[in-house]
């Protein structure tokens, strides 16, 4: 009799389980980006796929499109906030389409390195109310940040001071801190699409253009610019960020693993772009191209009319948004 009761019972919770498991639901999500699958991003998109699988006993399946399948930042900006789209990447700067005081993360030299940028994006009243904003005025969550690289200047001459960018006719994309860099430090920007750039500089259209270290190997362009000056005007960061009706679909073991799984992603994202960095100089090098550090603090200080523009742009947000990044960290 106890022998019969003790299999009814085992039997029992094996039914339980079975039964647990054929009702555990799967959410098949979606992840859009305009890098492509050869770029630092793509795989480390890889990596949170594979975590979200794996920390979620298969429960989410995530599917990447990227190459600007699915639209631009901000047209998936708009799907996000929507539900048709569940995750994507975004720069803190890019929510300037909506608040225009988060362009103080792409003002050239607002941000020292990628610790400072993260100082400057939770722990700042600028950015914790922009995401904050993000979720209740957009219906997107920020998840993780992760490092994205920081530009450079390559260009067919050496830049070895301030006064070496005069005039040089600078390609940047049309994006108003890219133009303000180039403008300030008294190149000519030459606003431009990015496929057309290589063809550009081997034709000397153009004198130079700016990119993070990654993108400059990538599209070969060191084959065509001789110099790369470390001139450290921008720092790129990459937001992983999540639709919030999504989120709220999810029950709270898997929002639990989604969280997880977006900081161990830009981790592992902030990995990549490091040690790539750490051997591009030496590759540049091997490959004939001369590299220089100019005094950056003559750069830094020639970008103060940049920072009035957008203290006039946006008042005392705007002095108290540059107050607090400053000093972010300090």
């Amino acid at each position: 009799m106890k022998k019969s009761v003790k299999l009814l019972g085992i039997g029992a919770m094996l039914f339980g389980v079975m039964t647990t498991q054929a009702l555990a639901k799967e959410y098949k999500l979606k992840m859009g980006m305009t890098p492509g699958t050869a770029q630092n991003e793509y795989k480390a998109a890889e990596f949170f796929a594979k975590e979200l699988d794996t920390k979620s006993n298969g429960q989410i399946k995530l599917s990447l499109y990227p190459n600007g399948q699915l639209g631009d930042d901000r047209s998936m900006l708009e799907q996000m906030s929507g539900g048709a789209l569940d995750f994507g990447f975004l720069e803190m700067a890019r929510f300037n389409l909506y608040f225009p005081e988060a362009e103080v993360y792409s003002l050239p030299y607002m941000i020292r390195d990628f610790a400072h940028m993260q100082k400057a994006t939770f722990e700042t009243e600028i950015g914790k109310n922009i995401i904050e904003k993000a979720e209740k005025e957009l219906g997107v969550l920020v998840l993780s940040q992760g490092y994205n690289g920081t530009r450079q200047t390559t260009s067919n001459k050496a830049i070895k001071s301030l006064k070496d960018m005069k005039d040089l006719k600078l390609r940047v994309p049309n994006a108003s801190s890219n133009l303000d860099y180039a403008k300030y430090t008294g190149a000519a920007p030459t606003p431009m699409a990015f496929s057309e750039v290589y063809l550009a500089l081997q034709t000397n259209s153009v004198d130079g253009q700016e990119n993070p270290l990654s993108a400059i190997k990538a599209q070969k362009f060191y084959e065509v610019q001789p110099y790369l000056a470390m001139t450290n005007h921008i720092l790129n960061d990459q937001l992983y960020i999540m639709s919030a009706m999504t989120m709220e679909d999810l029950p709270e073991d898997l929002q639990q693993v989604v969280r997880d799984a977006a900081k161990a992603a830009a981790e592992y994202h902030t990995k990549l772009f490091v040690d790539e960095e750490a051997g591009l100089i030496k590759f540049f090098k091997e490959n004939k191209v001369t590299v220089t550090e100019p005094n950056l603090d003559e750069f830094r200080a020639a970008m103060k009319p940049v920072y009035d523009k957008y203290i006039a742009k946006n008042k005392e947000v705007g002095q108290k948004a540059i107050d607090e990044i400053i000093n972010a960290g300090k």
